[in-house]
């Protein structure tokens, strides 16, 4: 069986990363979508919040799980019992930043892959500071996020 861990902070979820999900779910038997833990980041969503997101917007998919981590990726993938990391691209800076991290999780542990995606045209924009931005002046993100998720970022910057 080939599983894989795709990982990401999903703060918050928005339709890149679904779409690198369903894509990946074809791709491998068990796809583990991992939210980690990150103290460098600042999300505005907890773990469980956007457990729950991912758990709402995949709960189609069979063959996803969604779990999280804390600390070093390579020691979650030891517990996972997978070699296989899934990434999304979406610009030629992406590939950069994900090139040198699949190479520094090969120095971590040999075994590692890191499998990449890339992101749909539709989708090669997005990331989730601009999602955050627009949402806090006002405009209009429903072609970037699902209406839950909308609702969700409305809630959490509007009436801060």
């Amino acid at each position: 069986m080939k599983r894989a861990v795709y990982p990401g902070t999903f703060d918050p979820v928005t339709y890149g990363h679904l779409d690198v999900i369903k894509r990946g779910s074809k791709i491998f038997d068990e796809l583990i979508v991992a939210v980690g833990h990150n103290p460098f980041k600042k999300p505005i969503f907890t773990v469980e919040e956007r457990m729950d997101m991912l758990s709402k917007n995949t709960r189609e998919i069979q063959n996803i799980k969604v779990d999280y981590f804390e600390g070093m990726l390579t020691d979650y993938m030891g517990k996972m019992q997978t070699n296989i990391i899934l990434r999304g691209i979406r610009t030629v800076s992406d590939f950069e930043y994900e090139f040198q991290r699949a190479l520094t999780n090969r120095v971590l542990k040999t075994d590692i892959e890191t499998v990449f995606i890339m992101t749909s045209q539709e989708y090669s924009f997005l990331n989730s500071s601009l999602i955050k931005e627009a949402v806090s002046l006002g405009g209009d993100i429903s072609k970037f996020v699902p209406s839950d998720v909308e609702k969700l970022l409305r809630k959490k910057l509007l009436t801060q």
